[in-house]
């Protein structure tokens, strides 16, 4: 188990910071958010692409037992509890998984911003 030395929360600039000895990784709230691993956000089975999730902020962070956080967004979104080890894979394959999002995003024709919504006509 791949437990973090340190955990910041960083409200101003709505990151999680996550110390593993001397390495640090910084973790933006949007990030977190639509890799939630909650059965909102991971589906049963298949993941439901999060979209509008640009502004997501932390507004919480709580122990849950000695295994994993329980992270609280401005959404109200506070389900899923993320675990030692999937924080760990989060923070270092933080590149390829965004990535991935990105690409997910355009591929659905969606997007980061709340205030951009895309609706999909059937003619």
């Amino acid at each position: 188990m791949n437990i973090p030395s340190a955990v910041k929360l960083h409200k101003a600039s709505r990151t999680l910071e996550l110390q593993y000895g001397s390495a640090s990784y910084t973790l933006p709230a949007e990030f977190l958010r639509v890799h939630s691993p909650s059965a909102e956000v991971q589906g049963h089975g298949k993941p439901i692409l999060q979209v509008g999730k640009l502004h997501a902020a932390l507004s919480g962070v709580e122990p849950a037992g000695n295994y994993a956080l329980k992270l609280c967004f401005d959404d109200g979104h506070d389900s899923g509890l993320f675990s030692w080890d999937y924080l760990y894979k989060l923070a270092t394959h933080q590149d390829s998984l965004w990535a991935d999002y990105l690409a997910a995003l355009a591929a659905a024709g969606q997007s980061r911003d709340p205030n951009e919504f895309v609706v999909k006509l059937m003619l």
